[in-house]
């Protein structure tokens, strides 16, 4: 009562103050919504990702140019979502933009594709295409929101075990939030400011009121988040200290477990999603390319793009959306994120640096990956480079009279087709190999690039992540000689010399050295920018048990001990949960990266051998037809017409592995995307290395096999043509 009491005249003050400038300026004023505004815009902008201020400028656009305005229903959900991903929009505006796009796309490319294929078949695919956008754009608030509740929950353990390491010696909820914001990455580092900016702005008039209003945008998805700061407000309350410290230990012990629970059913659910994603994402689309040899050299209007435009662009966007699905059910989490957005000087790391002449020149990864990406795809096109060029054919493997090169295997061998007199090609086995060069190329752009720029990075925070594997032994040390009311110079150095040979104790070693060397206080010797510890161990982790150091040991050793006992404990038991998570999860983990590392790359390499197989035996076999029916001469009746137009030209080997070698590069990205999200929720920094890793190896495993199998395939369907010829 006293608080409300105290509130009112303060308001009533407020108003008095205003109604004075009124009278005085003459003009109404109005709370100062444009300058918060304008401030808030700002904040935003230093965490909001940049994807999302395209999106909020096109519906912005949108519903300026076609305004839709939803019914109650749609438009309260799509508000809940736009305020959790804190997006600038109105749902007009999604709503606007989810019609608006998609009718574009299908008029402009409609009427592209007609005048320059004049093909129905691409009307019909941007009309459908365009109809199955408007749903998509629809969603795609919720889409958002669901990537910013994946982000965020995989911060929720790190959050409430901030709040409750800052708690436990000083408790202040306020200072508390402040803590843990300073010490997480977005998105959820945007989320606790937020709560503050919207006491500062007076939008609500406690920090309990703030949080418990953020709070119930989290009841649906993360109980356990919600239940753990309701016991962390209520340990406010307690009188008794050690119940005040029993309620903020079952915080973090609720979240802990709860989100065991919830990720052990999440591993249990995922064996079917997971079996229908490799199946329709992998095992059925390349099997089925066995068969379309067939079906082309039989359907004459079938062409090569038709196929890439199935394989490369509908079933990549049908399995990323279904991945996406999968993952958005993923349960609050322990995950990573990367060092580089929390530390900005660490971002040079993701640049390749070059020392020339004592200067350090950095350049981007991309440079690089364009450079090889180019030349690996000139190479992969020269056929189609040398035939404009007019270039005579040429073959290997033995001789043969009967064929265009005059050898057993040509490198070009263009065919005129008998429908529209157009040269087709290239079918030569050498244009075949050689078309190897073209996925290889986007496999090393893309996986070149996530390679170059993340190694470094990566491992520095393998490091950092080797020492919070040590840490806690290494503070529960120091807790103890802390304990022994040691000064925390002489606990610090003791602690180095006994842990001597471990990463911690060349952290602690690297702190004594900067207080005996540099005289430097605690605080200096561990976060100074520039020769402080932290700067080689970049953990928020590790900073936040030397923040929870720093400032306890103002309080006396006793404390401080007692401090860094309890953050030890609560970062074994972290790691101990972690691990089981890692446990459980690791059956279905396997097996994705069995299909990524091997099934999908062999599987494609062998259907490419056998492709190039049939197509050179269909191939052959039309050439021996039309040899018996010229044979034959005048003799209408006996002259096998009707054999001769089943084989029709088919698509050249050329084109198909093309197509499926990108495929192959396509559904590999997919795949470890899901992997990593699946494993470690939102790390972007592991979700990029393992990409460089990823796409190059199963690219290049994918080349190496396709280019074995068609040489050993293509030399056996040539020996039995040869003979069968003959015969």
């Amino acid at each position: 009562m006293p608080d409300q009491q105290e509130q009112a005249k303060l308001r009533s003050l407020i108003d008095l103050y205003k109604r004075n400038l009124e009278r005085e300026l003459g003009v109404k004023v109005e709370k100062s919504s444009q300058i918060n505004s304008q401030e808030y815009q700002q904040f935003k902008e230093e965490f909001m990702p940049t994807h999302l201020g395209w999106y909020e400028k096109a519906c912005n656009i949108s519903e300026k140019v076609l305004r839709i305005k939803p019914d109650k229903k749609q438009a309260a959900a799509l508000q809940e979502s736009i305020d959790i991903c804190h997006l600038g929009i109105t749902p007009s505006g999604a709503v606007s933009f989810s019609f608006l796009a998609p009718t574009l796309l299908i008029v402009s490319g409609s009427l592209f594709s007609y005048m320059l294929f004049q093909s129905m078949f691409f009307i019909l695919f941007f009309a459908v295409g365009g109809a199955a956008l408007i749903r998509v754009f629809g969603k795609m608030p919720e889409f958002l929101a669901n990537n910013w509740r994946l982000k965020a929950s995989n911060q929720m353990v790190l959050s409430v075990f901030y709040v409750v390491t800052y708690m436990r010696h000083t408790p202040n909820l306020e200072n508390a939030i402040v803590f843990a914001s300073d010490h997480l990455a977005p998105p959820l580092a945007l989320d606790l400011r937020k709560i503050m900016w919207d006491v500062e702005t007076e939008n609500y008039s406690s920090v309990k009121e703030a949080l418990d209003a953020y709070l119930e945008t989290w009841k649906k998805w993360n109980m356990e988040f919600v239940e753990a700061f309701h016991l962390i407000e209520s340990s406010l309350y307690e009188g008794d200290e050690a119940r005040r410290l029993g309620s903020l230990d079952k915080a973090l012990d609720v979240i802990l477990e709860e989100t065991y629970e919830k990720m052990l059913h999440y591993a249990h659910n995922l064996q079917n999603p997971i079996t229908m994603l490799h199946m329709l994402g992998v095992i059925m689309p390349i099997l089925g390319l066995v068969i379309l040899p067939l079906v082309v050299s039989f359907t004459e209007n079938a062409k090569w793009y038709h196929i890439a435009l199935i394989y490369n662009i509908i079933l990549p966007i049908i399995v990323y959306f279904m991945g996406k699905s999968i993952l958005s059910k993923r349960p609050t989490g322990y995950g990573d994120t990367d060092i580089s957005e929390e530390n900005p000087e660490l971002k040079k790391y993701k640049t390749i640096r070059l020392n020339l002449g004592g200067m350090e020149v950095q350049m981007s990864p991309l440079v690089i990956s364009v450079i090889v990406f180019l030349v690996c795809f000139a190479i992969g096109m020269s056929p189609l480079f040398l035939h404009a060029a007019g270039f005579p054919d040429f073959g290997f493997g033995g001789d043969d009279p009967k064929s265009q090169c005059g050898a057993r295997f040509c490198m070009l061998e263009y065919k005129e087709n008998p429908t529209t007199g157009v040269l087709d090609g290239p079918f030569g086995l050498g244009s075949a190999l050689i078309s190897l060069f073209v996925p290889l190329s986007l496999g090393l752009l893309i996986g070149l690039y996530y390679r170059l720029r993340s190694k470094d990075v990566i491992s520095i925070r393998n490091r950092a992540k080797q020492l919070e594997l040590e840490f806690a032994a290494a503070l529960f040390q120091l807790g103890n000689r802390l304990g022994d009311n040691l000064p925390v110079e002489i606990a610090v150095e003791k602690v180095s010399t006994s842990m001597e040979g471990t990463i911690s104790g060349s952290f602690f070693r690297l702190v004594s050295m900067n207080q005996r060397r540099l005289g430097m206080g605690i605080d200096e010797a561990i976060f100074d920018p520039k020769r402080g510890a932290l700067v080689q161990f970049p953990s928020s982790m590790i900073e936040s048990s030397m923040k929870v150091l720093t400032q306890s040991i103002r309080k006396g050793p006793k404390i401080a001990a007692q401090a860094l006992t309890n953050v030890s404990r609560y970062i074994k038991e972290i790691h101990k949960v972690n691990e089981r998570l890692k446990d459980i999860m690791s059956d279905i983990i396997s097996s994705m990266k069995s299909q990524i590392n091997f099934l999908a790359p062999a599987i494609a390499g062998v259907v490419i051998g056998i492709t190039s197989m049939v197509t050179t035996i269909l191939s052959k076999l039309g050439q021996q037809l039309k040899e018996v029916t010229s044979s034959v001469g005048t003799d209408a009746a006996a002259a096998p017409t009707g054999l001769l137009t089943i084989f029709g030209q088919g698509i050249p080997t050329f084109h198909f592995q093309i197509i499926v070698g990108i495929y192959v590069v396509q559904i590999v990205y997919i795949l470890t995307i899901m992997a990593n999200g699946i494993e470690n929720g939102a790390d972007k920094l592991n979700e990029e290395y393992l990409l460089g890793k990823n796409v190059i190896r199963s690219t290049i495993l994918y080349c190496l096999i396709a280019l074995t199998v068609m040489i050993m395939f293509n030399m056996i369907a040539g020996s039995i043509l040869t003979v069968s010829l003959s015969g």
